[in-house]
């Protein structure tokens, strides 16, 4: 038998090591940010040092009936933890050869005892540390080879044996010191929820996508299971897997994920324990974070609820069809009588489940198919909005703030979709305008370049609706008013600024418009130009030789897109039914031209 005194010296040291590790390292200064890192390291090879000492002294048991059970398989199972330790010591440090090694050693030291009760948790967790390490090497599919093999391990281990194993560090505690089955059976758990955690990185880096979210789903489930979470960092990964709904339309499940994620990050509100106001600081600068990022998902969330459901709603000239709403209305009734509560890929917390039902119950999950539904969604979308710009001011997080700023004009150009009333119509159009155009003004497109184009063609199109839309009120009037006259020529002007501004910034350095179109804006720049030509010829003007100037505009607009679509083939599948106009107007605005000027001939 290995003497008391040998044990309780190596336990000593491995419980120090694990402290410097675990707690001190977390104190460690910037200048030495490694520093109780290096420490552990020394004790770990102390251990490893006195169990390779033991071993040699000591003759193997051949009666013993499992090697395991021996003296000496006892000291390899040690020396195999701390080969374990070792490499994760080594990773941490970012000393990854030496860290594989290790971590190597330790799986073959365990082979032979993989399926033990003893070895088990200790060789699913070498498994699970190579992973991250080959991961983090960009070699996917080394680490995906690690991890299922570790998932492999767990399943098979339950099925055949089922016993909680022991803990890796047991090895190194005294008998009064040993776990609880029940506390085994938790730590157990969460290796192999770390397992599936890292599987549903790497599923994720492979692009399988469904299988990521299932493997993510289960980590988040289980971690609220065994109560082994960080509320911020639970949060903001449900956030994110409920953004994979949202293309998928699985908008039940999508909100799920986000009222659960708010329901948990109320608990981090409650956990600001810092030792000094700096770290205070830090805990609230980062809660606040994520407090916006989440924010951001819900306002992505109501966005392509509305925008999914306008397209099943518009008809051809994209107004809504009322005949397709009320089908749509009448079919949503019938599926309320039939479908219960689908449970499938909820999270199933009895203690989470009544908050999170509470958030469910204020935002929909159906398509919103009138004003009053999509005036619901549009409030919670804005709601975050302000939320979000808590965190993310235009001032330090410019890319950011604008983003939102857009998806805000987004949901105020959905709702105006489901407005029947044109001057309300005109009025959300106007606050898009309100809060894009200073922001168009003041950025600076040297280093914005893509948004600042980005922000040119939404107004432009923002001005051109509200144009269109002044159009059909003065086409209700008996005759049109000056008023109403210089309204549209006014909305009309401005967004033939914009689409020109934009134009401009396609331009060289030269400030010649290029030849051939970079890939990414062919189809803006030829809508940008259909549109001017369009919007030169909606210009009213009493003065004759006005209109024959805005005519002959209109057809030099119309000509480049027809003639850029003849020498480029490829840009013709991108604007086909603009093509199709523009050669229609090439053709019919001379001869209108023709008759003016022969007008204006006769008249004097």
């Amino acid at each position: 038998m290995e003497s008391a005194s040998f044990m309780k010296n190596v336990c000593n040291k491995y419980q120090r090591a694990l402290h410097l590790s675990e707690e001190e390292s977390k104190r460690d200064p910037d200048t030495d940010p490694f520093r109780s890192k290096y420490s552990a390291r020394e004790l770990l090879n102390e251990i490893k040092a006195q169990i390779g000492q033991q071993e040699l002294g000591r003759e193997e048991q051949a009666s013993s009936p499992d090697p395991a059970d021996s003296p000496g398989g006892i000291l390899t199972i040690r020396l195999a933890v701390i080969e374990l330790q070792l490499g994760v010591n080594h990773t941490e440090t970012e000393e990854l050869s030496a860290g594989e090694e290790h971590l190597v050693n330790s799986l073959r030291l365990l082979e032979p005892y993989r399926l033990r009760l003893e070895c088990v948790s200790a060789y699913v967790q070498a498994q699970n540390n190579l992973g991250i390490l080959w991961a983090g090497r960009g070699e996917i599919q080394v680490a995906q080879t690690y991890l299922e093999s570790a998932e492999s391990l767990y399943i098979q281990y339950m099925k055949q044996i089922g016993r909680p194993p022991l803990d890796l560090h047991e090895h190194f505690m005294e008998e009064e010191e040993r776990l609880t089955e029940q506390e085994r059976f938790k730590r157990f758990e969460r290796v192999h929820t770390h397992t599936l955690y890292y599987l549903a990185q790497v599923y994720k880096h492979l692009e399988l996508n469904e299988k990521s979210a299932q493997y993510c789903h289960t980590t988040l489930q289980r971690q609220l299971e065994f109560t082994s979470y960080n509320p911020m960092e639970w949060a903001i990964n449900a956030a994110t897997l409920s953004q994979y709904y949202l293309p998928k339309q699985l908008y039940m499940e999508s909100r799920h994920c986000l009222a659960a994620a708010d329901v948990i990050l109320l608990q981090a509100d409650h956990r600001v324990s810092a030792e000094s106001v700096e770290e205070k600081q830090e805990y609230l600068e980062i809660l606040g974070r994520r407090k916006a990022e989440i924010a951001r998902c819900w306002i992505k969330y109501c966005l392509n609820l509305l925008q999914d459901a306008m397209k099943k709603l518009e008809d051809d000239i994209g107004e809504l069809d009322s005949e397709r709403q009320c089908d749509l209305k009448a079919q949503r009734k019938k599926e309320e009588d039939e479908v219960e509560r689908k449970t499938a890929v909820l999270f199933g917390s009895s203690e989470i489940y009544d908050s999170v039902l509470a958030i469910e119950e204020k935002v929909a999950c159906t398509y919103p198919l009138d004003f009053e539904e999509a005036r619901a969604l549009f409030l919670v979308g804005q709601y975050n909005v302000n939320e979000a710009k808590r965190y993310y001011k235009l001032d330090g997080h410019a890319t950011d703030h604008i983003e939102i700023l857009q998806d805000h004009s987004a949901l105020f150009k959905v709702l105006a979709f489901y407005e029947d009333d044109y001057e309300r119509r005109c009025k959300m159009h106007k606050r898009r305008i309100d809060m894009l155009e200073p922001l168009c003004k003041e950025i600076n497109p040297q280093y914005y370049l893509l948004i600042c184009r980005q922000l040119q063609f939404e107004l432009a199109d923002t001005y051109y609706e509200m144009m269109d839309l002044k159009i059909a009120i003065g086409n209700r009037l008996d005759e049109l008013d000056c008023h109403t006259i210089k309204k549209i020529n006014t909305l009309a002007l401005s967004a033939i600024k914009y689409y020109e501004m934009f134009l401009d910034s396609l331009k060289g350095p030269d400030k010649t418009f290029p030849e051939i179109l970079e890939e990414d804006v062919v189809r803006p720049a030829l809508v940008a130009k259909f549109h001017i030509a369009r919007l030169y010829s909606k210009l009213i003007t009493t003065d004759g030789k006005k209109q024959l100037e805005n005519m002959q505009t209109s057809l030099e607009y119309y000509s480049f897109l027809v003639n850029y679509c003849a020498k480029h083939k490829d840009a013709m599948k991108v604007v086909e039914s603009e093509l199709e106009l523009s050669k229609e107007m090439a053709g019919l605005l001379p001869t209108k031209m023709e008759r003016l000027r022969a007008k204006l001939a006769s008249s004097h």
